[in-house]
């Protein structure tokens, strides 16, 4: 969807406050997986968009386009990737928004881009193009309007106009008569650069209004992180400091929380008097950093830290060819992104509904489907490499992590376990202590207001429903046990499996399950989370292959711990079970006696 579609439909409707943030691409790949962690935390709390820089003089021209697909299809959050012209001949140019347009992505800011490294002007590259209005000027007329084009704003001009720290008034003019032939060529949204002093910015909207730019202008701001910083970043851009500022900084420069104290509460008062002058924009400027961001918009009353608010159960996809998505298994409840990246290329979402399971629509097994964040890694690493010596002790894992004494899980990308967790963890404790070895699970449900910190989605003012459901592993003889005593408890149903393809289920082959619903006003029912039995034989093999791709390789070959591990992995048997009795059901009575 497009950026300026967005901040219009906020207008047009309950004119809520659109916040986005902006990202740059680090240096190392540790940097980046770092990044993304980060990036997931703060798109829970449901920014319009985020945008990603291109480097200086296009030198990380592949990282940001690596980045801003993932940031689309993987974190699915609305993406608007930074292009300039710098040392970016047309060719360059073209295949970078080629690129984003094949991987779903609709929104770019147009940009001149700051000179190469080691040279004091921005040159012109041969074939390329001169300034920004070029580059408008050429994605509107090569790709019509497929995307929505931003251009930068500069309340006190453009740097390049600033001498001895002001514009003259002919510059500041020069500049805005440029703006206005950058939106004319159809540019259809202005975010501006950083500023810290609020009136300059409202004089800058005023001026561009009495010239006849007429689109949205999305204020800037850089909250101050430390001190140091602030000064290279001002000088850079050459921004006016006011001078209460420098009064308020000058004490406390060497104490860095006391500086983004004061950042967080300078940043809050500027959007509150932004906001006061009604404009319903906001674009912070993070330089990869959460807290002092979210502080500010916590601040303004727009998210709150403990209630993050779900379209679905599942992050809703941003990716152009996939908006009408709603439905999935619930096997990949817990890994979004390995089930986002293997059915990327899948458009076959007839009226946005199940489409056929049948269809070779699942990509294969890739090394990507076992790779994680360093930092995630290093935390499985610390939580599951403990030796093992018998079944009992892969038991005593699985029971920590439903009581929440860990944190990560080798079948889980998430940070812990969900909320709604919290209500099944004892009894889900005790089933693991039995032997079976739960990897996905949810209560039942019969009504829960939509806003509920722990089970609710879809927004406020509808009721949401779930049938109880489990997944876990467990020996042969266990499941037999749980056969037996499903055959006196008509609710349930289940699917079992083991690694070499061997099942056996009570349901039909095609019998597709919802089990997650919602009512909401002036809506059909949408139901979002399904147990499909032919998805489940292809998930089987991500969830088998994770013994030993995303448990086993923490320990060295030949380790007894590894060993055992992929004897379970072999021998064990994948079971989904249902209890379709959402109102008087009871799916632990499954477990009863064994």
């Amino acid at each position: 969807m497009k950026v300026i579609d967005k901040i219009r439909g906020a207008a047009n409707g309950d004119g809520r406050t659109v916040f986005s943030f902006e990202f740059f691409p680090p240096k190392t790949e540790e940097g980046v997986e770092n990044l993304f962690d980060r990036m997931d935390r703060m798109v829970a709390h449901n920014p319009s968009f985020c945008d990603i820089t291109w480097g200086a003089g296009g030198s990380t021209a592949d990282l940001t386009l690596d980045i801003s697909n993932r940031m689309q299809n993987m974190i699915c959050v609305e993406t608007m990737m930074h292009l300039t012209c710098t040392n970016m001949p047309v060719e360059k140019i073209d295949h970078a928004l080629d690129t984003i347009k094949s991987n779903g992505i609709q929104n770019v800011l147009a940009l001149r881009g700051d000179p190469p490294h080691g040279q004091d002007k921005f040159v012109q590259v041969a074939g390329g193009f001169a300034c920004a209005l070029d580059l408008v000027q050429h994605i509107r007329a090569k790709y019509g309007d497929y995307f929505g084009i931003t251009v930068a704003g500069y309340p006190e001009a453009h740097p390049d106009m600033i001498q001895d720290g002001i514009a003259t008034e002919e510059a500041y003019n020069s500049d805005l008569t440029y703006l206005k032939r950058k939106v004319d060529a159809g540019a259809d949204l202005i975010i501006t650069q950083l500023f810290y002093d609020t009136d300059i910015f409202l004089k800058f909207v005023n001026d561009c209004r009495q010239i006849g730019i007429t689109c949205p202008i999305v204020p800037g701001i850089m909250p101050i992180n430390n001190y140091k910083g602030f000064l290279r970043m001002t000088g850079f851009c050459k921004t006016k400091i006011p001078d209460k500022i420098t009064n308020a900084l000058e004490p406390i420069k060497d104490n860095e929380e006391a500086v983004r104290a004061y950042g967080i509460h300078l940043g809050t008062e500027m959007c509150k008097k932004i906001l006061a002058n009604g404009i319903n924009t906001l674009h912070l400027y993070t330089l990869n950093m959460e807290k002092s961001a979210l502080a500010i918009i916590m601040n303004l009353g727009l998210i709150e830290e403990s209630k993050v608010l779900r379209s679905l159960p599942w992050r809703r996809p941003t990716n152009v060819f996939r908006v009408q998505e709603d439905v999935r298994p619930i096997f990949w409840a817990n890994r979004p992104k390995s089930y986002i990246s293997r059915t990327i290329g899948w458009d076959q979402y007839p009226h946005g509904r199940w489409g056929d399971s049948n269809n070779p629509s699942y990509g294969a097994l890739t090394d990507y489907q076992f790779m994680r964040p360093r930092s995630r890694d290093k935390k499985l690493q610390e939580e599951w490499a403990t030796p093992l010596k018998s079944v009992d002790d892969i038991s005593e894992q699985f029971v920590k992590l439903c009581l929440g004494k860990r944190r990560s899980s080798p079948w889980s990308e998430l940070d812990g376990l969900q909320p709604e967790t919290k209500i099944i963890d004892e009894k889900l404790s005790q089933v693991n202590s039995k032997g079976f070895l739960t990897i996905n699970s949810q209560p039942a449900i019969n009504g829960e207001k939509s806003d509920s910190p722990a089970v609710g989605w879809g927004g406020p003012g509808g009721y949401v429903y779930q049938k109880a459901y489990l997944e876990f592993f467990c020996s042969k003889d266990k499941l037999h046990s749980i056969v037996e005593n499903c055959k006196v408890l008509p609710s349930l149903t289940y699917i079992a499996v083991n690694k070499d393809g061997n099942h056996t289920s009570n349901v039909a082959p095609n019998a597709v399950n919802a089990v997650t619903w919602g009512v909401f006003p002036g809506k059909e029912i949408i139901q979002p989370t399904v147990v499909d039995p032919m998805s489940f034989m292809i998930w089987k093999d991500e969830a088998f292959e994770i013994w030993s791709r995303g448990w086993a390789r923490l320990f060295p070959e030949g380790d007894p711990s590894r060993e055992l591990l992929l004897q379970v992995q072999k021998s064990y048997y994948l079971v989904s079970l249902v209890d379709n009795d959402f109102i008087h059901g009871d799916i632990f009575a499954a477990f009863k006696d064994i």
